[in-house]
């Protein structure tokens, strides 16, 4: 997949412009609190609509504007191709080849990308909604339904936790809490069994990157965290049944605090580095090359998905990484267009590369 082109207009703080990447390596140069990672995020809008810094739409458009629009011209699935997003308060129109979408979701269905942030350094050892957010976010670049499972089901976690909540004043409505078990059961079932068939594959991928970043002294693992004992071999049937035993068993903890303790929405993954769990004794260096490796198998997973490389984005994340890391990770990202933010132009060999500056937001 290549970006051809990408305009914004009264986009973050980004003065309104196109521009014409290459198909090689992208630099974008700047001070600090220039817009780089604005037009990264730009860039990243279009593999599904959403931010992958958490904003909100309005959050996305200038101060001084209403609205914001941003469209991309780009090469995939061997024909040139155009997409537009608009944001209008926190609404968005989409349209792919000027065809008005129903969902943002669809643009992952045409555009795949990579982002590498310093966010994501901390994957290992901050909390597990962040783990949660990236294998998810991964499976919704290859599956556009997947989107629509994880809404209905977090919209059915706050209903119930609502009826949780009206349990203390009405206890008569404790018998209706088995109607939004079975929805989060029949939910719950599908969304963790796609994320363990996904983990499975990424997990193959991952080992080797990370083999070749420890030359061979290191062997990462990836397990599932289940809050009902589930494991990574267990099929959709067996998930369900054991989701449902959770749910009976922490029902009356449940009714105590007002909230949901089961389900998919409190599972987790622990990386292991030969055994040794990384979350409490990989140093920084180990934590970073796990990192890598997740990241590098994601991109690998999406170019045999789409038969195509993805989009590479690295924000920031050379400078966070030693020399080593920055030769593997460049290395293994040849053959994918390429974007890097920095203080600093990260890369000595200029062919094929185009340095863009940015500064107060207007892109030189």
């Amino acid at each position: 997949m290549i970006v051809k082109s990408l305009e914004f207009t009264s986009f973050r703080n980004l003065q309104d412009n196109k521009i014409y990447p290459v198909e090689g390596v992208n630099v974008i140069y700047g001070d600090n609190a220039q817009g780089k990672t604005n037009l990264l995020e730009a860039v990243w809008m279009f593999s599904g609509g959403h931010s992958f810094r958490g904003a909100k739409e309005s959050e996305l458009i200038n101060f001084e504007s209403k609205n914001s629009e941003i469209k991309m011209e780009f090469f995939s699935q061997e024909r040139e191709q155009t997409a537009s997003i608009k944001f209008t308060g926190n609404k968005k129109e989409v349209r792919i080849n000027d065809v008005v979408k129903p969902s943002s979701a669809y643009l992952s269905q045409c555009f795949s990308a990579v982002v590498f942030s310093p966010e994501h350094l901390s994957l290992v050892k901050n909390g597990p909604s962040l783990r949660r957010k990236f294998i998810d976010g991964a499976i919704c670049q290859q599956d556009v339904k997947f989107a629509v499972l994880l809404s209905k089901y977090n919209r059915t976690v706050f209903q119930r936790n609502a009826l949780l909540k009206e349990i203390y004043k009405h206890p008569e409505l404790e018998e209706t809490i088995c109607i939004w078990d079975d929805s989060l059961i029949m939910l719950g079932a599908k969304i963790i069994s796609k994320r363990l068939c996904y983990l499975r594959k990424l997990q193959e991928s991952a080992q080797e990157f990370h083999k070749g970043i420890s030359n061979g002294k290191e062997e990462l693992l990836i397990e599932y965290v289940s809050s009902a004992g589930i494991e990574i071999s267990d099929n959709e049937a067996e998930i369900a049944e054991k989701l449902r035993v959770g749910f009976e068993k922490c029902k009356r903890e449940d009714i105590k605090l007002s909230c949901t303790n089961c389900g998919a929405h409190r599972d987790d993954l622990d990386f292991l580095i030969n055994g040794i769990k990384a979350k409490t004794f990989a140093s920084q260096g180990q934590q970073r090359s796990i990192i890598l490796s997740l990241k590098l198998a994601e991109a690998q997973m999406l170019w045999k998905y789409f038969d195509e490389p993805p989009v590479v984005l690295l924000d920031d994340v050379l400078s966070e990484i030693d020399r080593s890391r920055q030769e593997f990770l460049l290395s293994n990202t040849k053959g994918c267009q390429t974007f890097i933010t920095g203080c600093e132009v990260p890369v000595e060999n200029k062919e094929n590369t185009k340095i863009f500056t940015i500064r107060m937001g207007e892109v030189i």
